[in-house]
């Protein structure tokens, strides 16, 4: 809304030829989409040429990371360029409850999105460009929804939550999104998010495109499913165990890998729930045939969007970013801990390997945390490169403002740095990455924790019993050897910047209970 954005803050600047149309902004936004679900990222299972295609043409970002490893808070930077921690919206809206087994009570977690923070798309709106939602928000209820955070439109109306209310196959029982017997909801979306294109096309406009796909309920659509199960009749059975262990690093006694892989065999350790020991299962291999069948759906969409602004000729001259608000859920939701997932309805609990990088949604191991990130951008950025400087969802505020010339003034908290001139191979100072999450997940049984990326070096701090774990990525993307102990220094120096950081963005903490 115009009355909450402080317009001293900002100004307007002009660049190019005067009277030039403002670039288009398409933001495509996957929900649980992994880093490793994507052809161009490694995928042999899933079909992705679109996605595939839009690398080909823009810049692919192999160290793109989410702000949490869960929705709402990742949302939450993406639209303001803060990190969650700055925000106190540190988890999803509307959150785990505690449990008896925590030994640490979960601090308080926003339940919306502040009406005062200045979203991307109300200043894109107060600079003249039509500004669209479509799909998931999961920012909170009214009055906080779309509308109330500078979008014209949003589609579906009324459903604020994370997840489709009815399920991916129509009736969606959506308000304003009728459907059809045998219609897809990754499909309807589509549509309506290309009608927006065909009438703003005279005017700049600001695209939100953020699909509820391809989170659960894992539901494809039936001919996608058909192409995938017999694909998957058709080839080898991938080699090793469909799924690993896992524990929780903070234990005072924690297992090794050699006692997590011995006790995936024994009975005690059978079935899909939470396990003695604290530990849960890990999907390891990509053949789910409804998740992949989501996939496909979803890559669909994109290349639809993509031909769409061809057709109009808007190609040239309008910004598109692909990204994912975490990685791919290899774990089973377990926010009940008493859940019990049977056999024969795995492919409806876990959707994805995240290999060769560790953990899953709701981890901060990289399969948690890191995600395909892609952009677009004719006439500025080369066709086909690649950039494995490590950035963050916090970026994609401030590229969007420099790319369309808006810049802000000095003393506007913004935790993001532009990619504009990284991206054009430009000078880039970006300092260290940050995650803070003092909750407990629904996708396993870790300890509250955060993180620090400083170049190849990441940190990982767990909050129960002060454990930390030291990674190279660049040696051990896959973090199986914890440096620690080998290099107490670059620890040091990681947990005092963590601890730093934490107390300057006034990060909430859980706190022992009594």
């Amino acid at each position: 809304m115009m009355s909450r954005i402080s317009l001293t803050c900002l100004t307007l600047f002009f660049c190019g030829i005067a009277g030039a149309k403002s670039p288009n902004i398409v933001f495509f936004l996957v929900d649980d989409l992994g880093w490793s679900d994507v052809g161009c990222y490694g995928s042999t299972f899933y079909d992705t040429p679109h996605i595939d295609a839009l690398a080909a043409e823009g810049v692919r970002f192999t160290d793109a990371y989410a702000t949490c490893h869960v929705c709402s808070p990742s949302r939450a930077s993406i639209l303001t360029g803060k990190y969650p921690a700055r925000l106190h919206l540190t988890d999803w809206i509307s959150g785990r409850k505690d449990f008896p087994f925590q030994s640490l009570r979960q601090p308080e977690n926003r339940p919306a999105l502040p009406l005062e923070e200045s979203t991307l798309a109300e200043i894109l709106k107060a600079h003249g460009y039509a500004t669209g939602h479509f799909g998931k928000w999961h920012l909170g209820e009214n009055p906080a929804g779309p509308m109330q955070q500078g979008f014209d439109l949003m589609v579906p109306q009324n459903w604020f939550k994370g997840w489709p209310k009815a399920g991916y196959h129509a009736p969606f029982q959506l308000e304003g999104l009728p459907g059809e017997p045998g219609d897809y909801l990754t499909d309807r979306l589509t549509d309506e998010a290309l009608g927006f294109i065909e009438e703003s096309r005279d005017e700049p406009f600001f695209l939100y495109l953020s699909h509820f796909a391809v989170h659960d309920p894992i539901d494809g659509r039936p001919d996608l499913v058909k192409k995938y199960e017999d694909r998957l009749a058709q080839i080898e059975p991938p080699e090793g165990p469909g799924f690993i262990l896992e524990g929780n690093p903070d234990d005072p006694d924690p297992l090794t890998r050699d006692e997590l892989d011995q006790l995936l065999n024994r009975p005690s350790h059978s079935g899909f729930k939470v396990l003695p020991n604290r530990t849960v299962k890990i999907k390891q291999h990509q053949d789910n045939p409804q998740f992949a069948a989501m996939v496909e759906a979803m890559d669909e969409s994109l290349g639809r969007v993509v031909a769409k602004l061809e057709e109009l000729n808007l190609t040239k001259n309008t910004l598109v970013i692909f990204t994912s608000d975490n990685g791919g859920m290899s774990g089973g939701n377990f926010g009940n801990p008493k859940r019990v997932v049977a056999k024969d309805k795995l492919d409806r609990a876990f959707s994805t390997s995240n290999l060769p990088l560790r953990g899953a949604k709701g981890w901060l191991y990289e399969g948690g945390i890191r995600v395909p990130a892609i952009i677009k951008w004719p006439g500025r950025v080369a066709a086909g490169t690649t950039c494995d400087e490590p950035v963050t969802g916090t970026d994609y505020f401030p590229t969007v403002l420099e790319a369309v010339g808006i810049s802000k003034r000095p003393g506007t908290e913004i935790d993001g740095v532009s990619l504009v001139h990284l991206m054009e191979k430009k000078s880039f100072e970006r300092g260290p990455l940050f995650w803070h999450f003092p909750h407990y997940s629904n996708h396993g049984m870790q300890s509250p924790g955060g993180a620090v990326r400083d170049g190849d070096f990441k940190l990982i701090e767990y909050f129960e019993n002060g454990s930390v774990q030291l990674f190279n990525l660049k040696e051990d993307p896959s973090e199986n050897r914890d440096l620690s102990k080998e290099y107490p220094e670059k620890t040091r120096e990681l947990l005092t910047a963590l601890r730093q950081w934490r107390e300057n963005t006034g990060a909430s903490m859980p706190t022992r209970k009594q």
